[in-house]
């Protein structure tokens, strides 16, 4: 079967609230994709079980975790039905053959038009789940960056990972001076000017487990 490309237009998150069953934006017999809210977990917790699984499980049967976005964090997620799906898509984020991009607002006027932060990054055990900067023992992970506009002093940035470590974009923009509004773990005060994590999932682009072709997926963030 003929896997679409769901344009931006045509994606209706109206429906998408931190409360019941979250509809899919795209799904078929092996993969799901869905607009996860902030403040949502996307896998259940240790002590919290409320997540985007748990609550498409409800409705859907299985559903197999192929990557995650951080709890604060809004967007795009896509989860797998079966096995073989599983570990074809999963492959592919490994390789980097995904296109991920994210969207931010960031405290304070970003310098230049483009750039890349290249920070390893380990796990801050004593005060975990925070993440650290590590030049002897941390893993490699890369963020390159795009302003797209100047916003009351603040700047909207576009962000692209290629590699995907635990809080990476929230670290890496902590890292040169620009922490992401509404981080309660890494901005301090530029925690307090907004309500949520303004970080949110904005495009994601992979091949279709079963038929090889490219899906693309974009949806707008609501701040």
């Amino acid at each position: 079967m003929n896997k679409p490309t769901i344009p931006a237009a045509r994606l209706d998150t109206s429906h998408i609230s931190n409360e019941g069953l979250i509809p899919p934006l795209y799904l078929d017999d092996d993969i799901i994709v869905v607009n996860k809210p902030a403040g949502l977990l996307s896998v259940p917790g240790r002590y919290l079980k409320d997540s985007c699984v748990s609550r498409l499980e409800e409705r859907y049967g299985e559903i197999l975790v192929i990557h995650r976005l951080d709890q604060d964090t809004s967007g795009i997620l896509v989860f797998a039905r079966d096995k073989k799906a599983l570990n074809t898509v999963q492959r592919q984020f490994e390789a980097q053959t995904t296109r991920k991009v994210y969207e931010a607002v960031v405290m304070g006027e970003v310098s230049g038009n483009t750039g890349c932060i290249n920070l390893p990054i380990i796990v801050d055990w004593p005060n975990r789940p925070l993440q650290m900067i590590s030049h002897t023992d941390g893993r490699y992970a890369l963020t390159r960056w795009k302003k797209l506009s100047i916003e009351k002093g603040n700047t909207r940035i576009a962000l692209c990972p290629k590699t995907g470590r635990s809080h990476q974009l929230r670290l890496h923009m902590q890292q040169i001076g620009h922490p992401i509004l509404g981080d309660t773990l890494y901005a301090g005060e530029a925690a307090q000017s907004e309500p949520r994590l303004c970080l949110h999932a904005k495009e994601l682009d992979f091949d279709h487990p079963t038929t090889g072709e490219r899906m693309r997926f974009k949806l707008e963030p609501d701040f």
